[in-house]
């Protein structure tokens, strides 16, 4: 079978390229550029990643959903959520306002559906890949288990040569998709999993907080320093 990941460059969508070659093989990398902040960033480690994989990979532009859109994700004058470390998992405040903040119109729908494109010309049966979390799902419910079986249910009807969708990474948490992505050796120092884009991570956006959160109980104390350039003792 053929496989697409969709690839961010950040840490879920790499875990779940690498689990995902344990089994199988991967055709093609796309990476979605919607003018978000960090594009520039994404799109460089994507193409890091692939190399690294010896995936081909292709860039989409799509800049009508910036055009949609008031996410602080892609609005550069407003400001980012930031949240607090200890509220990571405070559903009902800090951690639902960063998701209502960040969240563009059916984006991941949008991507999927773009891929299954691709994959309609890939042969029988391909796979669309994807790094979907148990952890973030309870907030951005595009995330879910849920979300990907209704999104193969349409695709059934959509697609002649039966694309799904699989997220290898979709029954874990952050914490358990570092401890596979240090078992399988990624490339953690090419990745990006910022909100923001400049030279370095800013270290306080949702998602850093997250993947610093992740390592830490990895006991990678040598990657938050060197990913986020601080000491952690």
């Amino acid at each position: 079978m053929a496989g697409i990941v969709l690839l961010s460059g950040g840490l879920d969508s790499t875990v779940a390229l690498a689990l995902y070659l344990e089994k199988g093989s991967i055709d093609l990398a796309l990476t979605i550029d919607y003018g978000q902040r960090a594009s520039r960033n994404e799109i460089s480690a994507s193409r890091k990643i692939a190399e690294f994989y010896n995936i081909a990979h292709q860039v989409i532009p799509i800049p009508f959903l910036q055009e949609q859109t008031h996410s602080a994700l892609v609005n550069r004058s407003e400001n980012l959520p930031l949240i607090e470390y200890n509220k990571l998992d405070d559903l009902e405040g800090q951690a639902l306002e960063s998701a209502r903040q960040v969240w563009v119109p059916n984006r991941n729908g949008l991507f999927l559906n773009i891929a299954a494109v691709f994959g309609e010309n890939m042969g029988d049966h391909p796979v669309i890949i994807t790094g979907f979390n148990r952890e973030e799902a309870a907030t951005f419910p595009d995330n879910s288990l849920d979300f990907i079986e209704a999104v193969n249910r349409c695709l059934a009807f959509s697609t002649q040569n039966n694309v799904t969708v699989f997220s290898p990474t979709s029954i874990y948490e952050k914490k358990e998709i570092v401890r596979e992505g240090l078992r399988l050796n990624v490339p953690f120092n090419y990745i990006w999993s910022c909100y923001e884009s400049g030279n370095k991570v800013c270290g306080q956006c949702e998602s850093c907080q997250r993947l610093k959160r992740a390592l830490l109980k990895n006991d990678a104390k040598e990657l938050v320093r060197e990913l986020f350039e601080i000491d952690q003792k």
